[in-house]
């Protein structure tokens, strides 16, 4: 942040990770969506071990198997120790993404995959202005159009569940994914600054690990060992979450945060269907009608200004 001393951290050095002019807004987009694809069957497996074991356990174990997979790539990489600054940001990551983790995966447990991830869409959103607010990124017009629309989409989405009149277990859920998607925000700009200090496997080792460190003091009173027919889920969990989180480093490295933050709304997709065939979760008439608002919102929202003479380019 300039000039108020909040996240007053210097300016990034011309690394090789940082945003690079060869690579076409389009190509990160899709790499960003991927990421989101991947993660959204990790959220899958995850609400299973919520229910079963809790979040606190679901989320401790799968971030220790997924130190021990991207430490092994960052030393494979030969990567090293990371200078003070930049250990800095990996700090103030993890704590924010590990606390939004915790969060959206105790609602997760508790609301269908569909409404939470409707829910976590103010992510993006609130991500979009943050960016402006910290990084010093210019919110553009199309940018803040689709954010409205899109917007529109996720109330249309909260009052059909207001209408279903939603248990107490609920309600509760979703006051935590809210509060996690306002942590989410943060992590997504610190992501953007993560990703071009450091390479893709020092941000996901270094954001798990601290996740993993700050979560384990309290584990002999709030998680057990997990039982063995649980170990091949947590395992691919983590597989699974490394990978996205490798992607999303990558493409968070290229693009600008507002251009990358839509992606987050490809995530509905794939809960609505994952919900569906693994939990027997339905869609309302008032969620479907809301996606339909927060994909027209994400074609708005990336869509480049047009140059004299030049052909529209989406950054789809």
């Amino acid at each position: 942040m300039k000039g108020d001393g909040v996240l007053a951290f210097p300016p990034p050095p011309r690394y090789r990770h940082g945003m690079s002019a060869r690579t076409s807004p389009v190509i990160a987009f899709g790499a960003a969506a991927l990421g989101i694809a991947i993660y959204s069957v990790m959220d899958t497996l995850m609400k299973r071990l919520s229910i079963d074991s809790g979040a606190y356990s679901a989320v401790l174990w799968r971030s220790w198997v997924g130190v021990a997979i991207t430490g092994a790539l960052f030393l494979a990489k030969r990567g090293r120790w990371p200078a003070r600054e930049v250990l800095a940001l990996h700090i103030a990551r993890g704590a924010t993404g590990g606390a939004s983790v915790l969060l959206f995966f105790w609602g997760l447990a508790r609301v269908p995959m569909a409404q939470s991830i409707a829910l976590t869409f103010l992510s993006p959103l609130i991500a979009l202005f943050l960016a402006a607010f910290m990084l010093g990124e210019t919110v553009r017009r199309a940018a803040i159009l689709g954010s409205l629309i899109a917007g529109a989409g996720v109330l249309v989405i909260a009052g059909g569940e207001v209408q279903a009149q939603a248990s107490t277990q609920v309600v509760l859920g979703s006051l935590a994914i809210l509060v996690a998607s306002i942590l989410y925000a943060v992590s997504l700009v610190l992501l953007r600054r993560q990703a071009q200090v450091a390479g893709p496997a020092e941000v996901a080792l270094f954001t798990m690990l601290v996740i993993a460190v700050l979560m384990t003091p309290a584990a002999p009173i709030l998680s057990g060992w997990p039982a063995a027919q649980q170990w091949p889920s947590i395992v691919i969990a983590a597989l699974l979450g490394s990978l996205s989180a490798l992607l999303l480093a990558w493409a968070y490295a290229r693009a600008e945060a507002q251009v990358l933050a839509p992606v987050e709304y490809t995530a509905f997709v794939w809960a609505a269907g994952l919900g569906y065939a693994v939990f027997g979760e339905h869609v309302s008439l008032f969620t479907l009608a809301g996606a339909v608002l927060i994909i027209a919102g994400c074609v708005v929202a990336v869509r480049r200004p047009v140059a004299p003479g030049s052909q529209s380019e989406a950054g789809l």
